[in-house]
């Protein structure tokens, strides 16, 4: 089953309707530019709203050792996603004295981003392939070239974002084979204002190409 990550919301509705379309992950964004940040004491409200069946994932930008501690002990995510300059050392650390799961968030814009990504393996325990970072590190609501991943031999657990939306997730699937799916302002009508109509939209996307591909 393709997994399917809703990231960046902010409210109990929308947490709640990511739940019921079928979302594996929800996405907590703690990163103040972000006009999908959340303070931790809303992050530790809207985990506690999802099931044990669903995994929840806090984003974090380049935080210091002490703020990610004190991040982790309040929401308490089952995922600790980075999305900045973290070095391989420090990710490692985390994954390992926190006994966390962790995702590492990649700008791809070349061929040779994916060889030094191989740096990560046995780092993290997934990465995420997403366009390049502009104003924001991501969120932007763009996406890169899919064919940079052609023939890619992923050496590690992986997923796809970068400009995802209801409209174009099927051929992303199709085109890359991504075992999960990752979308923020993908499913907004606004930056930072989530709407139930495109969640559900695209988790039905999702499960509809799933479908055809085993009909």
């Amino acid at each position: 089953m393709t997994g399917i990550k809703i990231c960046g919301l902010s409210t109990p509705e929308t947490v709640d309707a990511a739940v019921d379309a079928g979302a594996t992950h929800i996405g907590l964004v703690h990163y103040e530019p972000s006009p999908r940040h959340v303070s931790l004491e809303d992050a530790a409200k809207l985990r506690r709203r999802v099931p044990e069946t669903t995994r929840v994932v806090l984003l974090t930008v380049k935080m210091q050792p002490a703020e990610l501690e004190t991040a982790y002990r309040a929401v308490k995510p089952d995922i600790i996603q980075f999305h900045g300059s973290e070095t391989v050392e420090w990710m490692a650390m985390v994954r390992q004295i926190l006994g966390v799961e962790t995702w590492r968030a990649i700008g791809l814009k070349e061929r040779a981003t994916l060889d030094r990504a191989r740096a990560f393996v046995g780092k993290v325990d997934r990465m995420l392939f997403d366009a390049p970072a502009k104003a924001l590190p991501g969120g932007n609501g763009v996406a890169f070239q899919w064919d940079l991943l052609d023939g890619y031999d992923h050496p590690m657990p992986w997923a796809l974002a970068g400009g995802l939306n209801p409209d174009n997730v099927s051929d992303a699937i199709a085109r890359t084979g991504a075992p999960l799916v990752d979308t923020s302002s993908g499913v907004e009508t606004a930056p930072g204002v989530k709407d139930i109509a495109l969640i559900r939209a695209f988790c039905e996307a999702v499960r509809a190409t799933e479908n055809n591909r085993l009909s």
